[in-house]
C-alpha cells in the first residue's frame, strides 16, 4: 500500500544499512582521532558501531540520532572484547555531523582480548576429543513440498514470507482434518513482533543501551545467509529474502530461510502395556517435525528462530540465543581489587572485562483464526477447593474455572506460579462431536517479567513486557508491539497503549 500520510508522533523508521555506513566518515574527526590515539589504539585497528539512542527527553527530539561506540581489532577478530570504554560519539544521522563527543574512560585500559578469536581455525586442540559426525539420511527425500512460498507437509499447509522487520512471517496456517480431509484454519499470521534488550547499567556510556532490535534495526534485514549442513541439515530447502535498500532498489538475501524435517531421537507418542495384563503391546511413534528457521545477527548477538510444526497439530515457536557478549571495560583485573561498595552492574569475566547484566524479551504476534475469525480468549484458572466432612479422607482438589475475556483488560495476563492458569483460544460457534468449542491452547514458553520502573523511559517504550500475554481485537495498524516507528519513540504507540 502506497500512502502519503505523515506520521506526527514520535519515532522514526528502521535505520538502514546505508544510514549506518555513512556515519563512519566521522571517525576521521581530528579530536576523535586524538582521543583514540591517547587510549593506545591505532586508527587502522579501529572499528565502530552506530547504536540506537533510545529516548531520554526533549533534548534528543526533532532529529535522528545515533551513538557510536568503538573497539580495537588489534590481535583478534573478536573486537567486541576490546571495547574503548567511555568513548561515545553522538551523531545527527540526517545532518551527517557530530553533535557531541564524550570520553569518560581515560583510566580504563582497552581489554587485551587474549584468546578471544572465535574462529574454529584459531582454536587450540581440545583436551576432550571432538564427537564423531552425525548425519540424518532421508533415502526417499523430504516429505514436504514448497511451491513458491507455499509449504505442504503432512497435515499442514502454510505460507512463509521473509520480512525485513519481523524476519519470518508464517501465515494462512491450516491443518487437515483426519476424518473429513477438510483444511481447517488455525493461524492467520504469526511473527516476532519485537526484541527488547535493556542493559542494566545507568552510567553515561551504557544507560541508553535499551535496544528494539526488530523495530530499530530490522530482524530480517540482519538475517544472514544460512550455512548449509551447519545452520540447517541435509535435505533442507532454502528460501531467499528480497528487500529494498535505502533508495528503494531491491536486493537479495540468499538462503535467508531454511525449511527441513527434524528428527532428534525424540518420542512423539508411546504406550506399553504392563506385564500384569499379559498383553504384549508396545506402540511407539517417533517424533518428526517440520522446521522453518532463520538466524539474525544483530551486532554481537545471533538469534535463531524456529517455527516448528508437529504431526499432532501443534505449532511451536522456539528461540535460540548465541554469538558474543557485549562487554564493558573496567580498570579492575581481579575481584580482589574491589571493595564491597563497587557496583559493576555485571560480572568480572576477564581482566578489565565486565559482562553487563541485561534482558532479552522476544514478543510474538499471533493472529489466531481457529476455524474462522469468530474467536474468543479463555483463561482457565486452576482453583483449589477444600473438602470438609467428605466421604473420603481427601482434604483438597482443584477445579478448572473458565473465564471468557469480555474486554482487553480481562486479557492482560501476568503469569503467577501459585495461581496457575491455562489459556485457550476457542471458536464458540464451532463444536466438537461431543459439544465442546473447538480451540487451541496457548502455552507460554520461557517467560519473564521486567523489573524496571514503569515510568523509566526504556520501560515506557518496552511497556509490552508489563504482561506476559495480551489479547486485542484485530486492528491492521496494531501489529508491532513497540509501535510503527520505535526508533527514538517515547512509547506512545505501543501494545500497552492500544490495550489500555
Amino acid at each position: 500500500t502506497v500512502t502519503n500520510e505523515v506520521n506526527h508522533g514520535s519515532g522514526y523508521p528502521t535505520v538502514t544499512i546505508e544510514d549506518l555506513k555513512a556515519l563512519s566518515v566521522h571517525l576521521k574527526d581530528d579530536f576523535f582521532v586524538q582521543i583514540v590515539t591517547k587510549r593506545g589504539v591505532n586508527v587502522s585497528d579501529l572499528i565502530c558501531l552506530p547504536l540506537s539512542p533510545g529516548w531520554f527527553g526533549l533534548a534528543e527530539e526533532g532529529r535522528r540520532l545515533a551513538k557510536i561506540q568503538c573497539y580495537s581489532m588489534a590481535g583478534t577478530v573478536n573486537f567486541y572484547m576490546r571495547t574503548i570504554e567511555g568513548l561515545i560519539v553522538l551523531v545527527d544521522i540526517d545532518a551527517n555531523k557530530v553533535v557531541k563527543i564524550t570520553d569518560n574512560g581515560n583510566d580504563i585500559p582497552v581489554p587485551r582480548g587474549v584468546g578471544t578469536d572465535y574462529r574454529l581455525s584459531s582454536q587450540k586442540l581440545p583436551l576432550i576429543p571432538p564427537l564423531n559426525p552425525i548425519s540424518i539420511e532421508q533415502p526417499k527425500g523430504p516429505s514436504f513440498k514448497v511451491d513458491g512460498h507455499q509449504v505442504k507437509w503432512g497435515i499442514w499447509e502454510f505460507h512463509v514470507k521473509p520480512d525485513p522487520r519481523a524476519g519470518v512471517i508464517i501465515s494462512e496456517a491450516k491443518v487437515k482434518d483426519p476424518d473429513t480431509g477438510e483444511l481447517r484454519r488455525v493461524l492467520y499470521k504469526g511473527f516476532t513482533s519485537e526484541l527488547f534488550v535493556p542493559y542494566m547499567d545507568p552510567s553515561d556510556g551504557w544507560y541508553f543501551k535499551t535496544y528494539m532490535d526488530a523495530g530499530e534495526y530490522g530482524f530480517g534485514v540482519n538475517a544472514m545467509s544460512l550455512d548449509p549442513l551447519n545452520d540447517c541439515p541435509r535435505n533442507a530447502y532454502y528460501m531467499d529474502g528480497i528487500f529494498a535498500n535505502a533508495d528503494g532498489a531491491p536486493y537479495v538475501r540468499s538462503n535467508m530461510v531454511c525449511i527441513f524435517e527434524r528428527y532428534a531421537g525424540d518420542i512423539g507418542w508411546r504406550h506399553t502395556e504392563c506385564p500384569i495384563t499379559d498383553m504384549e503391546i508396545r506402540e511407539v511413534r517417533p517424533k518428526v517435525t517440520l522446521v522453518v528457521r532463520m538466524a539474525a545477527s544483530l551486532g554481537n548477538y545471533d538469534y535463531i528462530v524456529d517455527w516448528e510444526f508437529q504431526t499432532d497439530g501443534l505449532i511451536r515457536a522456539k528461540v535460540g540465543l548465541t554469538g558474543i557478549l557485549m562487554v564493558k571495560g573496567t580498570k579492575y583485573e581481579n575481584i580482589n581489587q574491589m571493595n564491597s561498595n563497587v557496583e559493576l552492574h555485571g560480572t568480572l569475566l576477564a581482566k578489565n572485562t565486565i559482562g553487563v547484566i541485561h534482558d532479552h524479551y522476544l514478543t510474538f504476534y499471533l493472529d489466531m483464526d481457529i476455524d474462522g475469525t469468530d474467536n474468543s480468549f479463555v483463561q482457565v484458572k486452576m482453583a483449589r477447593q477444600t473438602v470438609k466432612n467428605g466421604p473420603t479422607l481427601r482434604k483438597s482438589f482443584w477445579t478448572a474455572e473458565r473465564h471468557i475475556a469480555k474486554t482487553e483488560k480481562d486479557a492482560q495476563i501476568k503469569l503467577k506460579l501459585y495461581h496457575p492458569s491455562e489459556f485457550h483460544m476457542i471458536n464458540p460457534s464451532r463444536k466438537t462431536k461431543i459439544g465442546n468449542p473447538v480451540g487451541y491452547k496457548v502455552v507460554p514458553g520461557g517467560t519473564a517479567a521486567s523489573l524496571l520502573d514503569h515510568n523509566d523511559p526504556p520501560q515506557l517504550r518496552g511497556a509490552f513486557t508489563n504482561n506476559q500475554i495480551w489479547v486485542t481485537p484485530y486492528n491492521r495498524s496494531e501489529m508491532w508491539a513497540s509501535g510503527l516507528y520505535p526508533y527514538q519513540s517515547k512509547g506512545e504507540d505501543t501494545l500497552a497503549v492500544w490495550s489500555n
